[in-house]
């Protein structure tokens, strides 16, 4: 398979799963609620692609989801260049993919990312990956979500579970707080050794979010919530906005390609805050809750 149809497979997914998730988002609203949307172009005097950012905010599930769906190619600068595999000869890029951030009205929901993508440089890899992030201790919601990835892992490669969960794991931790960014999920990134099984393995990660997040929200979304425990999920928004403004690849990736600003801070959420010392507000019960979340664990036999 050349990679011309290499690259238009995947984009031609990564889009139509773009129009699934929105439909099944704005199905849960009971589409009372739609989707703002907006093309973009990454350089407005030449052809370097661009993408369609999507925007759903103030609804009675969803506090703000972005889709965003991009096909960009170009130059990468010589700064960027060196920190991408496979820029030896050629500077050249081309990269697609969708990402996906879920901040929800009800602090008992936990907020959700997704995002897969194909990149080509002198070669072609897949990445990715999917995560959640509560804002209490919940077993139910860890062991169902992690036995979800598991199985969806096992589908295609019984390893790939524990590694990519691990890999996680390291990746979406605050070293400068010493503590994860949730309870994590699955992440990989340079696949490349098998394009047919790779891609086989994305769809399969892009389907199974769906289902995950639309069991979550009706497993958890009924349930009433203080004001307290919505102060303690704006506190534990600044957590992901600290992770996705400092060490975030996706972030960094995109605003050094000259990236569309909003799409790559859509990830951040509407309402969030920083306080002083905000843990010696809690209840002793409360802050338990929140403190067992942060710290990596084998969610499934815990």
């Amino acid at each position: 398979m050349n990679e011309d149809l290499k690259k238009k497979l995947a984009k031609d997914w990564f889009k139509i799963l773009q129009d699934m998730i929105c439909l099944e988002i704005e199905k849960i609203e009971k589409n009372k609620i739609k989707f703002k949307s907006t093309n973009w172009q990454r350089n407005k005097i030449k052809d370097e692609g661009g993408g369609e950012y999507r925007i759903l905010t103030d609804g009675k599930v969803f506090d703000k989801v972005g889709v965003n769906f991009s096909e960009v190619y170009g130059k990468f600068s010589k700064e960027f260049k060196n920190k991408i595999p496979g820029t030896n000869s050629s500077s050249k890029f081309w990269a697609s993919g969708i990402s996906i951030v879920m901040h929800m009205r009800n602090p008992h929901v936990p907020a959700m990312h997704f995002n897969t993508r194909y990149i080509y440089t002198s070669y072609g890899w897949f990445g990715g990956g999917v995560d959640v992030t509560p804002c209490f201790e919940d077993k139910k919601l860890k062991k169902y979500f992690h036995l979800k990835i598991k199985k969806c892992c096992d589908r295609h490669n019984k390893n790939y579970y524990k590694k990519y969960k691990k890999w996680c794991d390291n990746y979406f931790y605050l070293p400068h707080r010493k503590e994860p960014r949730g309870i994590g999920g699955i992440f990989f990134d340079y696949k490349k050794n098998n394009w047919k099984k790779d891609f086989l393995f994305i769809r399969d990660v892009g389907i199974t979010f769906k289902k995950i997040f639309k069991e979550i929200i009706t497993a958890k979304n009924k349930k009433r919530w203080t004001n307290k425990e919505k102060e303690v999920q704006h506190h534990k928004r600044g957590r992901y906005v600290e992770f996705n403004l400092i060490h975030d690849r996706g972030t960094l990736f995109g605003l050094q390609t000259s990236g569309r600003i909003e799409s790559i801070l859509m990830s951040l959420p509407k309402d969030v805050n920083w306080r002083y010392k905000f843990d010696d507000n809690l209840e002793e019960k409360e802050k338990n809750l929140y403190e067992h979340i942060t710290k990596p664990k084998d969610w499934l036999n815990e």
